[in-house]
């Protein structure tokens, strides 16, 4: 084993759904689905149509066999033919299709399997997202813009965030994974080497299950799958938020919320102490792949003429890699949030840390008392450098003449200054 998908990396479900043999059952599925197709149609004998799907198996066309051919062809598709006309003894098996109507064929069910899985883990951090949302909604914390401290905001607000663009991941890959073609039109797409090309393609696609392109050269066009791949990309970009997020709370200097850490886990080698957010790390490392994975499927949908040979290598390496590496982002992000830890004192002690990110609170009551709202900003401007800026903006007489001690005091809770945001966050919940 070489690539750490193959023993490090993604679920056993995932996994199975690209491994050699899976991909082969795929291959002869649509092989069956083709001599079906054709006997529906009267075009081949039924009986040799049920011949070829009695032999469409891996048990009885073996991986080890179709190698051996393929070694003499240099052709694995054709390798796929012969080894099943070997053993179903039929001289119908391929009949009329290109590699590609195969190919593409096989691709959409594994795809569509493979992306289901996503969905499936994207739904379930969905309903983590919602409970965080819920429960710490009115769990207040200082927001930061630019790494610096900025006026409050609440853990609720953070989840409900996350779960708003989760929700649009879930539609945008939905959306990808519909437009995943089958096709079954021959060498250019024009349906020349079969009889009824449009009835035995609509057939296949019946009998398969999957849904078939109105119009194909020699292979699906790949924009198709540069959009899948782009709606795996925005999604893993989720998760590299969510993950550096966590990171950058769980910083020692910062310390309000951290990964779980299981009893008789090593955060260092050297150092006893370390307790590091690796899991998040690791999340971010993986999007970068995935990100990288991008350019080349947009570089798969230009290819010369009616088709030619570039962007299939390139699939092998980016389509699984692609779906594994997301699997395993998911798996791990929700590991990682049904066990987050809230360290309560650290969010309390952060929010009361400095509080200038109230001045905003305090230069609105001015306008709203008659203060032009420039004036109020300068003055707040000026106190916030001040070290005890309570006091500052207690003791100075422009604020003092507009503002008695008890409303600075309210105006500099934190607690009092989170806007709409428990409303916002019901209101996001109740969109679900």
């Amino acid at each position: 084993m070489i690539h750490p998908i193959e023993y490090r990396y993604g679920s056993p479900e995932m996994k199975q759904i690209f491994e050699e043999e899976q991909k082969l059952q795929y291959y002869l599925d649509v092989e069956a689905a083709l001599a079906e197709a054709h006997a529906q149609l009267g075009h081949i004998p039924e009986k040799e149509a049920q011949k070829i799907r009695n032999a469409a198996t891996i048990q009885k066309v073996s991986l080890e066999r179709v190698k051996e051919i393929e070694v003499r062809t240099k052709h694995d598709m054709m390798a796929v033919a012969e080894a099943l006309s070997e053993a179903s003894q039929s001289g119908y098996v391929h009949m009329g299709a290109t590699s590609n109507d195969i190919v593409d064929c096989s691709n959409a069910l594994q795809l569509r399997a493979a992306t289901q899985l996503v969905l499936k883990n994207v739904r379930e951090l969905g309903e983590i997202l919602a409970h965080l949302a819920e429960t710490h909604k009115t769990l207040v914390c200082v927001g930061r813009t630019h790494g610096q401290h900025s006026v409050p905001t609440t853990y609720g607000m953070k989840f409900a965030l996350y779960l708003d663009e989760m929700r649009r991941n879930d539609q945008r890959i939905t959306s990808a994974s519909n437009h995943i073609y089958g096709k079954m039109s021959g060498a250019v797409g024009t349906m020349a080497s079969f009889t009824d090309g449009l009835k035995i393609q609509d057939t296949v696609g019946r009998i398969l299950g999957i849904p078939m392109v109105p119009i194909s050269n020699q292979i699906v066009q790949r924009d198709t799958y540069a959009e899948l791949l782009c709606s795996l990309a925005i999604l893993a970009s989720t998760l590299d938020k969510i993950a550096t997020e966590i990171r950058n709370l769980q910083r020692t200097e910062i310390s309000e919320v951290s990964e779980g850490f299981s009893k008789g886990q090593v955060g260092s080698s050297t150092m006893p102490h370390k307790k590091n957010p690796v899991t998040c790390e690791k999340i971010s490392g993986l999007a970068r792949v995935i990100y990288s994975n991008v350019f080349p499927a947009l570089q798969n949908n230009v290819l010369w003429h009616e088709r030619d040979l570039t962007n299939s290598s390139c699939e092998r390496v980016i389509l699984p890699e692609t779906f594994v590496l997301i699997d395993e982002m998911l798996i791990g992000m929700v590991n990682v949030l049904e066990n987050l830890v809230f360290h309560r004192e650290n969010i309390k002690r952060n929010l009361y840390l400095q509080r200038q990110s109230l001045a905003e609170s305090v230069m609105i009551a001015l306008t709203e008392r008659g203060m032009p709202r420039q004036k109020a900003h300068a003055v707040l401007r000026e106190l916030s450098t001040e070290k005890d800026f309570v006091e500052a903006v207690k003791r100075d007489s422009q604020i003092r003449d507009i503002l008695s001690e008890r409303e600075i005091d309210d105006l500099l809770t934190p607690e009092t200054y989170i806007g709409e945001s428990v409303a916002i966050v019901d209101r996001v919940l109740g969109e679900g």
